[in-house]
């Protein structure tokens, strides 16, 4: 792939145009009015489908980005080139790298027909049963080339020697290795099935090759050379690209055999991650093609600790880069939907290539109720944790608030919404536990991990007590903190309190003294819960804490209600008073549940 084409396969032609002029949506592409020459009728329009522009008016001109930025910033190619290379983040190579990754290209093309050579000859039937016996036809294994390479030491050697091709071109390419002492050279890749792996253009840049027998590891990749980097590849690519473009939609999978088994079946917009974290070249690549991404994970039980972390990593490179291009192309943001990362959660046993050869319909349905990511993430989470043990809601949020904070702040308060409703913790006493929740303002200063997201403290005092006494806990909490809160909280009852303690300290909390003061009258009993609920950190909340209070107050109150509600019903009474009563109940509970 030239560095032209890789560039255009990182940027799309709709975020390059538009900080120069108004885009509007028309049917599959966008109108404007030509920014080349003056007009009142738009006859400037940009295809996205073909990542072309066109003006048909006065100019009678168009052509892709790099014609565009020539034109738009009166540069000649070379200045438009590096300008939009900065922008892709590409690194432009000198000619000698150019003519190196040609060679590597030719070499790797030519080994990629000799595997498959030795794949259909007789000493490649230990590969075709292994084929035959994972339902690879023959379609396929022509169309992805597949091969085998053959158990000797220089099978390769001889083959690409005989057809004129150079060591230090196979040596480079990574095909064939050589001892620095002797020099004596041998094939790298023996005795494996052969994938090879394709840029954009259908060239051969490296191979993957898995093992036949009980070598150890069971794939290798070609090692990174100047025509491959696996982190810079995604499998099939060069097949799917049509398809995602047309579709909006593409399917990662993990595997080389997951991928072929797709497109195998038909499902030509899946591509293979080569790995299981997705990184920012391949986002880039995918970004300008499609809208909708959707990963379908390998429900190996042994890796779903790798396959969390693994989600974490690629939800902040997918974020990272929507967010740079957002930032770049606001008018564009304005005219068509956020691109949207979901998780297709296979069954436990099976895994994409399975599922796909033995219930494709089920695949099919699976794809298409992809869950967004977060909303895979929180249950999952909770579904592997113990909630009874001490510091598992803390471990929760600070893992699901690394990703939340990446979001908008109407996006992270809905999913810290969830992830409250999910760890059985009211969402104002998540908010309150959690130092940097919703404000992106506070984002931008904030601590960060590693790997560039940000950090999340959890005050774990306020989130870790268990089940009843969190809202009653947290209402104190606030009122000691903020004193002046007494006449907000008037309104609720000290008989909705389930812990008698709590009960008693909220009536002495509303009856005025200072702390110190109300800590000279209290029993000893009523002076230690205190001083425990002073010592729980409550970030600084301002104007919010009283909405804040005013939310738990409502559903202490309603679960008041209906603990009432079901004793009075329970008590078998019957009498004009009970059913008022109850009548009274009912119409309060739905009162409070319209003021959420």
């Amino acid at each position: 792939m030239s560095v032209t084409d890789d560039i255009k396969a990182k940027l799309d032609i709709v975020e390059i145009v538009s900080p120069y002029v108004s885009l509007q949506k028309s049917g599959r592409t966008f109108k404007a009015n030509c920014p080349f020459h003056t007009e009142r009728t738009p006859s400037f329009i940009v295809n996205q489908d073909r990542q072309s522009w066109r003006c048909f008016g006065a100019c009678a001109t168009g052509g892709d980005i790099f014609g565009f930025i020539m034109r738009a910033e009166n540069l000649q190619f070379p200045d438009a080139l590096r300008l939009l290379a900065r922008r892709a983040g590409v690194e432009l190579s000198d000619a000698r790298e150019r003519k190196q990754s040609d060679s590597i290209h030719s070499v790797n093309n030519a080994a990629a027909g000799f595997y498959q050579e030795t794949l259909n000859s007789d000493a490649g039937k230990i590969g075709r049963d292994y084929l035959d016996e994972r339902g690879v036809g023959a379609a396929a294994r022509e169309q992805f080339k597949l091969g085998l390479s053959p158990d000797g030491w220089d099978g390769l050697i001889q083959y690409l020697r005989t057809h004129g091709f150079k060591r230090e071109d196979a040596l480079a390419a990574g095909l064939i290795r050589q001892d620095e002492e002797s020099g004596r050279v041998w094939d790298f890749f023996r005795n494996r099935l052969m994938f090879p792996i394709f840029d954009r253009d259908g060239n051969v840049s490296g191979f993957g090759a898995r093992a036949l027998d009980d070598s150890n590891p069971k794939y290798i990749n070609t090692a990174q050379t100047e025509a491959f980097d696996k982190r810079n590849t995604l499998y099939a690519l060069n097949f799917a690209r049509s398809e995602i473009r047309h579709s909006g939609t593409a399917v990662i999978v993990e595997g080389y055999m997951d991928a072929i088994a797709a497109h195998e079946r038909g499902y030509t917009n899946v591509v293979a991650s080569m790995g299981t974290a997705l990184t920012e070249s391949q986002v880039s690549q995918l970004r300008s093609l499609a809208q909708r991404f959707v990963l379908a994970l390998d429900p190996d039980e042994a890796g779903q600790e790798a396959t969390l972390r693994s989600l974490e990593s690629s939800w902040h490179v997918f974020l990272n880069v929507t967010s740079r291009r957002a930032a770049a192309n606001q008018s564009v943001l304005n005219q068509w939907t956020p691109p949207s990362l979901r998780i297709a959660a296979l069954p436990a046993g099976l895994d994409p290539d399975a599922l796909i050869r033995t219930d494709a319909g089920r695949w099919e349905a699976i794809v298409a109720d992809a869950q967004p990511l977060l909303d895979f993430v929180i249950p999952a989470l909770v579904e592997r944790a113990d909630l009874n043990v001490p510091g598992s809601r803390t471990t929760i949020a600070r893992a699901v608030g690394r990703l939340i904070n990446g979001l908008d702040d109407n996006e992270q308060h809905e999913h810290w919404g969830k992830l409250a409703e999910a760890l059985g913790v009211p969402q104002q006493t998540l908010m309150g536990a959690v130092s940097r929740g919703a404000p992106s303002r506070q984002r931008r200063n904030s601590p960060m991990a590693e790997d560039g997201s940000p950090q999340v403290e959890v005050s774990s005092n306020l989130i870790e007590s268990q089940g009843e006494e969190l809202i009653e806990n947290y209402i104190l909490s606030l009122l000691i903190h903020r004193p002046d809160l007494a006449e907000n909280a008037r309104g609720l009852s000290g008989e909705c309190f389930h812990s008698a303690e709590n009960r008693e300290l909220f009536n002495a909390l509303l009856s005025g003294p200072a702390i110190e003061t109300l800590r000279d009258d209290l029993d000893d009993i009523l002076v230690e819960r205190l001083d425990r609920l002073e010592a729980v950190d409550i970030p600084e909340i301002g104007r919010t804490g009283e909405a804040a209070l005013a939310q738990c107050s409502r559903r202490l109150e309603e679960r008041y209600l209906r603990e009432l509600q079901e004793e009075t019903l329970r008590s078998d009474a019957e009498s004009a008073e009970v059913e008022e009563r109850v009548k009274r109940v009912n119409s309060r509970i739905k009162e409070l549940q319209t003021m959420r």
